[in-house]
């Protein structure tokens, strides 16, 4: 009777995030439910702390037409850059968002899709919460002040961006992991709590103390800081328009950390020109690297215009980061990979219907 052949797994780490494999190769092979192999290869497409994007093209040949598993963080999948990978069966986003990757494109080729849901999340709301505090206790303000020449007077100042804590109104579009992390620690400080998610069940508002909007626009009217915390889908993409942003009350303050399609920065700029909007604290953008040239808001905020000193604050979608959460992000991609791409596993699979 003829031996069975071993199979043998070839997973690709594109980005190139880690410098060794010693955490990859130990999740892969430990307890293993059935014989086989793997061969674990990093490319080097878009390197840690760098904002190169190098193309597909540039994984050697004879990688590409063996890969059977691709783990990204950084880089997009497209429809022709499946062409590239005729073996691939699995891709895991290493990160929440799976925006990136084209979904349907894979369904048809029967790739299945997955993301890591559970990774960062109490650095991603410290770092919404660092935002809102930052601008509304005129920490960032004063940072800026200080540093013209002349510096400002060596005393308080009284802004609109200035505020309490306490008694204030924090909403958040979109209670998920992070958004219920940022409520927590909202509530911490003294601000009473409204989200609007239409997609949670009834009761949701009662397990962590906070209350509940029915209508989109009631969250914007009442919030005096407004944290994003939904995913860029086909009902999110430009949400968070001028006319929503237009509700919320004289001098409030925007905070995104979640994706930069959900807000259209056209309106963002406009409110905060026409005083409505007294500070934002972005850590996302629509376009990652943002292209030259810029958008025009972006480009005061480069050249310190002085209508928005003070007022705004782009932190390059680091709010997800810390040596701790890159950590996470790489034993749970692994994780997630060996369990769907060689357990047979369903873990964190992502439909092409999911948005």
């Amino acid at each position: 009777m003829p031996i069975p052949e071993i199979p043998t797994y070839t997973i690709l780490e594109a980005d190139g995030q880690y410098p060794e494999q010693l955490l990859e190769d130990q999740i892969f092979n430990d307890d293993p439910k059935h014989p086989y192999k793997v061969r674990f290869v990093r490319s080097k497409l878009a390197p840690s702390g760098t904002d190169v994007r190098r193309p597909w093209s540039e994984v050697p040949k004879d990688i590409r037409d063996e890969v059977d598993g691709l783990m990204i963080l950084k880089l997009h999948l497209r429809e022709k850059d499946l062409e590239l990978f005729p073996k691939l069966k699995v891709v895991v986003r290493m990160g929440v968002g799976y925006d990136v990757i084209d979904r349907r494109a894979c369904a048809k080729r029967g790739i299945t899709v997955c993301n890591v849901p559970d990774y960062g999340t109490e650095d991603i709301a410290d770092h919404a919460i660092g935002l809102a505090l930052s601008l509304r206790r005129g920490i960032l303000l004063h940072n800026d002040l200080q540093r013209t020449t002349p510096p400002a007077p060596y005393c308080p100042i009284n802004h609109p961006l200035i505020a309490r804590s306490r008694g204030a109104t924090f909403g958040i579009l979109g209670l998920g992991r992070i958004g219920t992390a940022v409520a927590l620690r909202a509530k911490a400080f003294g601000w009473h709590v409204i989200f609007y998610d239409p997609y949670l069940p009834n009761g949701a508002d009662k397990a962590v103390g906070v209350e509940r909007t029915k209508r989109i626009k009631d969250l914007f009217r009442r919030s005096s800081i407004l944290s994003i915390h939904c995913p860029a889908t086909r009902e999110t993409k430009n949400l968070v328009d001028y006319e929503l942003l237009s509700l919320l009350p004289k001098d409030a303050v925007l905070v995104n950390t979640a994706r930069g399609e959900v807000v259209d920065l056209d309106a963002v700029e406009r409110c905060l020109k026409e005083g409505g909007l007294v500070g934002a604290g972005l850590d996302v953008l629509p376009v990652e690297p943002p292209p030259e040239p810029v958008h025009s808001l972006i480009q005061a905020y480069r050249d310190r215009e002085p209508w928005l000193v003070g007022r705004m604050v782009l932190t390059c979608h680091t709010a997800f980061f810390s040596p701790s959460s890159l950590e996470e992000i790489r034993s749970k991609s692994a994780q997630t990979m060996r369990e769907v791409l060689i357990d047979k596993l369903q873990s964190n699979v992502i439909t092409p219907e999911m948005e």
